[in-house]
């Protein structure tokens, strides 16, 4: 009988689904079992590296480490007489439901219920469960587990949730199913002795039906369980989990786009033969011995020993520069782009080109600073620990907050896993003394304090969060991006899945960056770039799709302090309007309302797009 344990699986998915979707403490099903993903430990065969400095030295504040490497995730290897190469899994849940059902007891069949064994996996035969007729049924995984938010996990102790506390029964457990609908008041977890409960209690958070958190990380390994209060000292309660929910797992991610600098040439040479080569280097003079080298000379052709070894110091830490914010440095870039010509030629991992904007324009335009057409840009997403229960997104500037509770990816952490995705775009700068002039409206300010007061009712319900209130140009903005993004996917080529969005509300400029990012050549087929070409063409469409939702006027007249929808961080949003995939919006559908853009049927006047701008 196999032992549960890391194991060669039986499955493959994308490496960027490991990074942005999976990743390690996430639970999958695959097609003959279902398993946990390990934690870094458990991974090999990683060896390629991912240079992205800016975000290195976020994620280095973020975790509290000295220095920090990006890796791909590994390939699985297909020959399976080489040793084991990819990302390892351990075997989770270790509770089944048996596919077998018992035909004499007529009252449980007379009420419509199902009746199933639950048993565990020391319990199996061969994987499968033996019953009294001595044959042999599958099993299938049990859905339900006990977690709490810092994201520890465990195995439901069934008997000791059927029993009073002390109790050593351990006759048989059934799984008692009535109906199809899968509610938890019709599923009873009952043991022969005759006591018995649903799962509706379980859900009861109140009542702590789990007790305290045992603080186990399965990902980690079987002995890498920790004390859940950790320094605070208190535990939290362990809370009915369902594998599949969308709540059990939250990658935390961090992303950046990579930008060019003065000393990019610099950086990009030294990245190559960093490891083997400059890491060791403790002078000038070291430079130019270690150029004999043939493949260090190539790399540094042209560049001057002392621009080399000014670079070696700066990652040394001999010179401490105070990092830009991760939006800002890539605002600034994208408001500093040349106009371009029809002779530029796209080349390397950034390349963007300011569109020029006819005079002849309409007085939509007006508040647009310019438009950039983006060619060619390069993004690098790391994960950097997750959440189960809720999210923790990046805030409006880029940033991940310290105090998140996120759990551990790795016993110790020394990488982390990252992806780079390479796509085109086009970014809309937004005049500051517009939006200046827009936010001193009277209407303005009384639709900003309703939406702080739903932010208020958010913070109540969130006790300990220290996430500030984005302002009213992020959400204004935000709320433009996902009109766009519904608009332009008509038109563009790509699913609106495929375009994510960007949203900068800093003080070194207002705009939208909207591109594709995927790890092959499917997100660099052009599509963006020539949509921004007719930019007026889509931004019309895509203020006449604001106008009016499916679900008006309950829509626009949703209170977003109302308690009793508890759709706290939305205005003038829904599934009707607004709301696009998760994948595409970096603030997981919230902070928007429609109001902030054109008028709606509720008329409030707070729109940014007035009757004199279309």
């Amino acid at each position: 009988m196999r032992a549960p344990g890391r194991k060669r699986p039986h499955g493959q998915m994308r490496q960027s689904q490991i990074v942005t979707t999976f990743g390690p403490g996430s639970m999958i099903d695959l097609p003959n079992e279902a398993v946990m993903l390990g934690g870094l430990e458990h991974w090999r065969g990683v060896d390629r590296q991912i240079f992205e400095e800016r975000l290195a030295t976020k994620v280095e504040k973020l975790l509290n480490l000295p220095a920090v490497k990006f890796f791909a995730p590994p390939p699985e290897n297909d020959d399976f007489d080489a040793p084991p190469n990819g990302v390892g899994v351990w075997l989770f849940p270790l509770w089944f439901v048996a596919q077998y059902e018992d035909k004499r007891d007529e009252h449980n069949r007379a009420r419509g219920v199902r009746a199933r064994p639950l048993v565990h996996y020391h319990g199996l035969v061969k994987g499968k469960y033996v019953a009294l007729d001595r044959k042999s049924y599958p099993v299938v995984p049990i859905r339900f587990v006990q977690a709490c938010t810092r994201g520890h996990i465990s195995d439901i102790d069934w008997h000791l949730y059927v029993h009073e506390r002390g109790s050593t029964c351990r006759r048989q457990l059934w799984l008692d199913e009535r109906g199809t609908s899968g509610d938890l008041a019709d599923i009873t977890v009952r043991c022969e002795c005759g006591l018995s409960k649903t799962m509706a209690a379980a859900a009861k958070l109140g009542d702590r039906p789990f007790g305290s958190c045992n603080g186990h990380r399965p990902w980690l390994g079987p002995a890498a369980s920790e004390y859940c209060g950790g320094a605070e000292g208190k535990s939290e309660p362990s809370r009915l989990l369902v594998r599949s929910a969308s709540n059990a797992y939250f990658a935390q991610k961090l992303s950046a786009i990579s930008i060019p600098d003065a000393q990019s040439v610099v950086r990009k040479a030294v990245d190559a033969i960093w490891e083997d080569f400059l890491q060791y280097v403790e002078s000038a003079e070291d430079v130019g011995r270690e150029r004999r080298k043939a493949k260090v000379h190539a790399a540094l052709e042209g560049i001057g020993d002392d621009d080399v070894w000014r670079e070696i110091q700066r990652r040394k830490g001999s010179v401490v520069t105070q990092p830009k914010g991760i939006k800002q440095a890539e605002v600034e870039t994208l408001l500093s782009s040349m106009v371009g010509t029809t002779e530029d030629i796209p080349e390397g991992d950034y390349y963007a080109r300011a569109m020029p904007l006819s005079s002849a324009s309409s007085s939509m335009l007006a508040p647009i600073e310019r438009v950039v057409l983006v060619h060619r840009l390069r993004e690098v997403i790391a994960q950097v620990g997750f959440t189960r229960f809720e999210s923790a997104v990046p805030d409006v500037d880029g940033e991940l907050s310290l105090d998140v509770k996120r759990a551990d990816l790795a016993l110790e952490t020394t990488w982390v896993p990252a992806v780079e995705n390479r796509g085109e775009g086009f970014f809309i700068a937004f005049k500051a003394d517009a939006i200046a002039a827009w936010k001193e409206r009277p209407a303005i300010q009384a639709r900003g304090r309703a939406l702080l007061a739903g932010f208020e009712a958010w913070r109540t319900d969130h006790p300990g969060t220290k996430t500030p209130f984005p302002g009213l140009p992020y959400v204004m903005l935000h709320t433009l991006s996902h009109l766009l993004i519904t608009a332009v996917a008509l038109e563009c080529g790509y699913a609106s899945t495929s375009i994510r969005e960007r949203v900068y509300a800093t003080s070194s400029g207002y705009g939208i960056l909207l591109y594709t990012g995927t790890s092959d050549a499917e997100g660099t087929l052009g599509g963006l770039v020539q949509v921004a070409r007719r930019i007026e063409q889509h931004l019309r469409l895509a203020l006449d799709l604001g106008r009016l939702c499916a679900n008006d006027p309950v829509c626009a007249q949703h209170r977003p302090d109302a308690k009793h929808e508890q759709r706290y961080l939305s205005g003038a949003a829904c599934h009707g309007c607004l709301y696009i995939g998760e994948t595409s919006c970096e603030r997981v559908n919230d902070f928007l309302d429609r109001s902030l853009i054109v008028s709606t049927v509720e008329g409030l006047g707070a729109e940014f797009f007035g009757e004199d701008l279309l």
